[in-house]
């Protein structure tokens, strides 16, 4: 896997948040680089300039469009059972193949 920052997008940035953990632990067991950062809805537009890829969670699924046409960037919803789950690896494939 080649370098890749994630920004993580959800109502409040508290349920990412824990998320967020998972995924860097992953990250970094795969010996990925790369930053991870679980902000708000409020707050995506002040950091987006720093990623790759954007991932919204479910509850905020249906803002997708409006996110993307915010930020240029791709943006892909996470799926509710890899999200509830914390499955590192698909939200990981997700990310890489939005790339």
């Amino acid at each position: 896997m080649k370098a890749i920052n994630v920004l993580l997008v959800c109502a409040g940035g508290m349920s990412t948040s824990i998320l967020m953990k998972k995924l860097q632990q992953y990250r970094d067991e795969q010996g990925v680089a790369g930053q991870i950062q679980a902000v708000g809805l409020s707050a995506y537009e002040d950091v987006y300039q720093d990623y790759d890829v954007i991932l919204m969670g479910p509850q905020v699924a249906y803002r997708q469009g409006e996110v993307e046409a915010a930020t240029g960037l791709p943006v892909a919803a996470i799926p509710p059972l890899d999200y509830a789950v914390g499955d590192s690896a698909h939200i990981f494939k997700l990310a890489e193949n939005l790339v």
